[in-house]
């Protein structure tokens, strides 16, 4: 067991958990909300999918690549659709991360246009996920929907 493993999994999984609780309040049609010039909030749970599968895919190959665009027909309209695929990639992502020795885990660099160790890499994941709840909060308050007890407590 690596220390990415021993020392960040338990703050990763309480910042990926709230994306689930966020999820788990959300109806189909809330997806379809848009706030002018933006995309649709279901459009911006696809983009968070594309950005952590980014993240992914940087703890199996050492380098980031942003290009990832996920086409599947209805996704960004279906919150269960949205719930499977986001917890396939988080099952995909502790796979990944699990997988890594001790040496990759501290020692070797991903590039992701500055070279980083994968255990910074985490924290820089669970950084774009608070970047991404506080957009979610912007449309919550839009809608006139209230935060989760999480959400309210960690972003405000």
């Amino acid at each position: 067991m690596n220390s990415i493993v021993k020392e960040d999994f338990e703050l990763l999984h309480g910042t990926l958990g709230m994306r689930g609780q966020i999820l788990d309040v959300l109806s189909d049609a809330d997806l379809s909300f848009k706030i002018a010039g933006n995309p649709t909030l279901g459009e911006l749970c696809v983009n968070n999918g594309e950005v952590e599968r980014s993240y992914v895919d940087s703890f199996k190959t050492f380098k980031q690549d942003w290009s990832y665009r996920n086409t599947e027909a209805g996704l960004a309209t279906s919150v269960a659709r949205l719930k499977a695929w986001l917890n396939a990639l988080d099952a995909e992502l502790d796979a990944a991360l699990s997988a890594l020795s001790e040496e990759d885990a501290t020692g070797k660099m991903i590039e992701r246009g500055f070279p980083v160790p994968p255990k910074i890499q985490v924290q820089i994941l669970i950084q774009a996920q608070l970047i991404f709840y506080a957009k979610v909060v912007v449309y919550f308050n839009a809608m006139g929907k209230p935060l989760t007890d999480q959400l309210r407590d960690w972003i405000g």
